[in-house]
């Protein structure tokens, strides 16, 4: 049985190197404790722009664009490797990494960035990178719509893994892309949290019929940069949370094993019993004997988007 390890530990906000740096000692200590799957939140490096449900829309756009700015210049370019010290200690621990990023695109005009979750297997390699289907409110003003290139279910030696950030695990159609395709560990990176939240990873734990991850963001008013706090109102006294975190581990059936872990930070644990999955899917199967092709029938499109085509034609 696999040992999973979710990480709720706050960032070092807008700062991407001292960011990586938390995130490899976490592998490591996560590692020395037995996990071979370890999974952080969301848009975790250099985290999540927590500052963006408290700005009153129009009004201080020079705070929004100094911010937007720190938050692009400390995003991750995966075509410029700055995973790196990550992907580094999968390999050297061979354990399994998911984890939420800030992704600047590096392909068209490289200035958009994405709400991102990659996969990175225990040789190191990235082995799936998941956009967004749809920022939610204010997050459309900081990152762009991802396509459903990376809707993809993958196999680990963990298991077969699939990911949905934050409130992608409300659409419908999403979660049965990845039920079609045999999730067994469904990770769920969001800011979200509170009993709606947890109770949702439960419902898709039974309807599912998979282990569900929900990983939380956890983080106080004094983890947050001045320039945020200082400048931004809502945000209170140093010490006041303003994202309990509520990380949970659920069993196949909707049963919680571990978490949720509410207004505090660490590493929780639980052990993952793949069998169960099997054993969860006898008698509801959504994608397989339950389903009702002849009556319901769902396409996805997993093209990658390209807003450009570049071709070697020449005029004649």
């Amino acid at each position: 049985m696999p040992r999973i390890a979710v990480i709720q530990r706050p960032p070092v906000f807008l700062n991407r190197a001292a960011t990586l740096d938390s995130a490899v000692t976490a592998v490591h200590e996560a590692a020395q404790a037995g996990a071979r799957l370890i999974v952080f939140p969301e848009a975790f490096v250099p985290g999540y722009p927590a500052w963006i449900w408290r700005l009153r829309p129009g009004g201080d756009m020079a705070l929004s664009e100094q911010l937007h700015a720190q938050l692009r210049a400390n995003a991750v370019s995966l075509a410029g490797d700055d995973l790196a010290p990550l992907r580094e200690a999968a390999a050297q621990r061979e354990v399994t990494v998911v984890c939420g990023i800030d992704e600047r695109d590096a392909e068209f005009s490289r200035g958009t960035l994405y709400n991102t979750v990659v996969l990175i297997g225990p040789d190191g390699a990235v082995l799936n990178r998941h956009r967004k289907l749809m920022p939610t409110n204010p997050e459309r003003m900081v990152w762009g719509f991802g396509d459903g290139s990376g809707l993809r279910v993958v196999d680990t030696p963990c298991g077969r893994i699939g990911t949905l950030i934050c409130w992608e695990n409300y659409m419908p159609l999403a979660r049965a892309a990845l039920y079609a395709q045999g999730v067994e560990i469904y990770i769920a990176p969001t800011y979200d949290e509170g009993d709606r939240w947890i109770a949702s990873t439960r419902h898709i734990a039974r309807e599912g019929g998979c282990w569900v991850v929900g990983s939380g963001c956890a983080f106080q008013a004094r983890d947050l940069p001045p320039a945020v706090t200082d400048k931004v109102e809502g945000f209170g006294q140093p010490d006041a949370w303003v994202n309990p975190g509520d990380s949970v581990v659920v069993a196949p059936g909707g049963k919680i094993v571990a978490g949720p872990m509410h207004e505090e930070t660490g590493i929780l644990y639980a052990e993952i019993d793949l069998e169960r999955v099997g054993m969860a899917r006898r008698s509801l199967d959504v994608a397989g004997h339950y389903a009702r092709p002849d009556v319901f029938q769902l396409r996805v499109n997993t093209n990658s988007l390209r807003p450009v085509e570049f071709s070697d034609w020449q005029p004649s």
